[in-house]
């Protein structure tokens, strides 16, 4: 009965060039995955063929093609496998500012929060999600501020 109604579906369709849908499919949505701490902490770069993941401001980047940045033992390790928006803003290695807490930053100490989020992170790596503390309330409630971002290196070409 399924493959009858699917057929009746199909034949109701017009029928398009392989060569047109291609042209016109919009592209595919990534998956938006939701980190907690935990599961964020298992991509620290210390498993040679894991995916190395760094969150800056809630927002989770593939930064694997960076290795020799982020890899185990290079220089900005201590950054992966949380969110570490208080030392990028501060440019610390410090494990005491290794930590999503934004509180008592400088007006400079945010802008080049800013400068680097925008014109490294989102502009060289790939968004793979968020954590769930940018998503969320301490309560569990959505969070209505939440707004993604975009991803200006996208290219529709990667889609095909």
């Amino acid at each position: 009965a399924a493959r009858l109604l699917l057929s009746a579906l199909l034949g109701a369709l017009p029928a398009v060039p392989a060569e047109t849908e291609l042209r016109f499919r919009p592209p595919a949505e990534a998956p938006v995955r939701l980190f907690t701490e935990p599961e964020l902490a298992r991509y620290d770069g210390q498993q040679e063929g894991q995916p190395i993941y760094l969150a800056v401001k809630g927002v989770v980047f593939d930064v694997t093609s960076g290795k020799e940045f982020y890899g185990k033992g290079a220089p900005y390790n201590a950054l992966v496998g949380k969110d570490s928006t208080r030392g990028v803003a501060k440019m610390s290695l410090d494990p005491a500012d290794l930590t999503h807490d934004t509180t008592g930053l400088s007006e400079e100490e945010l802008k080049s929060l800013d400068d680097i989020f925008n014109n490294v992170y989102k502009a060289k790596y790939p968004i793979v999600g968020y954590t769930s503390r940018r998503i969320l309330n301490e309560d569990g409630s959505p969070n209505l501020d939440f707004k993604p971002e975009d991803q200006p290196h996208f290219n529709i070409k990667d889609e095909f």
